[in-house]
């Protein structure tokens, strides 16, 4: 496949989509989806391909109220393969144990109720589709459109990027002219959305991701922890 030539633009994205799916079909392919507006994007051009498309959502248990009423209203609206993916343990009883972890070790939180359910959660799959983009942050500025990635189990699936090299704009233009509902979040000036401890609005000209955990780090694990294969 010619991926590293079709970096740019919207038809790219599509032309991705298109050779995974004829090569690999669509039987077993999947969708994480934390329904931020890069998701909702690879979304809207899976399912009309993959009616039936696990879309997989990381249940944290600590959203924001926000996030689980949009979540639940598209899913309806467009009758989703909803998936929840839900840690061994729930809120109390991780913070029973062993504290509030988002407090006190954030890394190990994201561990608990992020990397571990999901890495258990793709094992079924041979295509993994992200919303991930380069520009997001300086840790996924040499993201590939396609790569083979490992999970701990040493199972290996093809992590695929369609929107690895677009832009903001490219995001929101799209967005708009296809009509799609978005995380009200964003209007309150919120660039990058995950848990709600954890998600502040950033500085005016800093990283979109900067908001995340404090600035104390930029990624959660997920895409850290499962690694590209030799």
């Amino acid at each position: 496949m010619t991926f590293e030539l079709q970096q740019r633009g919207e038809l790219a994205a599509d032309q991705v989509i298109e050779e995974i799916l004829a090569g690999h079909g669509s039987d077993h392919v999947c969708l994480t989806c934390s329904f931020q507006a890069e998701d909702m994007i690879v979304l809207d051009l899976l399912r009309k391909r993959v009616p039936n498309l696990p879309v997989l959502f990381l249940e944290t248990g600590y959203h924001f109220a926000e996030t689980y009423t949009y979540r639940d209203r598209i899913a309806k609206q467009w009758s989703l393969n909803l998936v929840n993916i839900v840690p061994a343990k729930t809120v109390a009883q991780q913070e029973s144990e062993l504290g509030i972890l988002y407090q006190s070790n954030p890394t190990q939180c994201c561990q608990l109720r992020k990397v571990e359910p999901l890495m258990n959660a793709l094992e079924p799959y041979e295509v993994w589709f992200t919303g991930l983009r380069r520009e997001q942050s300086p840790t996924r500025r040499n993201l590939k459109l396609v790569e083979t990635h490992q999970l701990p189990s040493g199972r290996q699936l093809l992590k695929v990027s369609p929107l690895a090299a677009w832009d903001w704009k490219q995001v929101w233009r799209y967005t708009v002219e296809n009509n799609i509902e978005y995380l009200p979040l964003y209007d309150r000036g919120y660039s990058s959305i995950g848990c709600e401890p954890c998600t502040k609005i950033p500085e005016a000209g800093a990283d979109p991701r900067s908001g995340r955990w404090g600035g104390a780090k930029l990624e959660c694990g997920i895409h850290t922890f499962s690694k590209p294969a030799d």
